[in-house]
């Protein structure tokens, strides 16, 4: 890996000074702070690692010295669906997809050569020629499964989750008004929109239901991972 970054700086300096871009200097030091992290990292969070080092740059001119480097082929950033914009290293001739943790945010890179393979067979039987693409998983990471309580409320299901009804609480008015619905404990759910705001929309076999966010408090589930389909 030493010999690789070594190389990253040889390069970087050569195709910055040929295309005279300006402030070369700071743009190299943001180079190296980027090099020493391994991780996914937003400008923010680079910025704050340069000033720890007495580099105060501003996150302007940090953007502006990845996305020259994303154009260079130095990193490239990606937009997952928490909105925020990550950067990472982009090692030439390697090709890795990522899994994102939903609750805590964790990024882990992985690769398999026989999804691959898949892939582009999948890509070859519709005539299509491949020329990049990318996979991102969203879930649940271990660490974050572990910690979860074994029951909870509807609300804090993740989207694209499935879970089980377990109870619902609130009195006999919601449990009336859930019955009145067909919902029944047991009947297991797939969570099909949850912003973490608004109305929270999930799906029973092929019937929708929208539940506001006090309702979805008061139903209480379980992960089907965890204890087998209505179980």
């Amino acid at each position: 890996m030493g010999e690789i970054h070594s190389y990253e700086r040889q390069q970087f300096e050569k195709l910055f000074k040929q295309e005279k871009i300006d402030r070369f200097d700071d743009r190299f030091k943001v180079l190296e702070a980027f090099l020493k992290n391994d991780e996914h990292i937003t400008v923010k969070a680079l910025a704050e690692i340069l000033k720890d080092k007495k580099l105060p740059l501003s996150e302007e001119f940090i953007k502006e010295t990845l996305e020259l480097m994303c154009l260079f082929g130095f990193a490239q950033k990606n937009r997952f669906k928490n909105g925020d914009i990550y950067y990472e290293h982009r090692r030439l001739g390697q090709h890795h997809d990522h899994m994102i943790c939903t609750k805590c945010g964790k990024i882990i890179e992985f690769v398999n050569d026989q999804l691959e393979q898949v892939q582009s067979q999948v890509a070859s039987g519709f005539g299509f020629h491949m020329l990049q693409h990318r996979m991102e998983i969203y879930g649940i990471c271990g660490n974050c499964l572990k910690s979860r309580e074994q029951y909870m409320p509807l609300l804090s299901a993740k989207q694209g989750e499935r879970v089980v009804i377990k109870d619902f609480i609130g009195g006999n008015k919601a449990r009336m008004r859930l019955s009145s619905m067909g919902l029944r404990i047991g009947d297991e759910l797939e969570v099909v929109t949850n912003h973490g705001q608004g109305q929270l929309v999930v799906a029973v076999d092929f019937q929708r239901y929208v539940f506001g966010r006090g309702m979805s408090q008061k139903i209480i589930v379980q992960q089907v991972e965890q204890t087998g389909k209505n179980s």
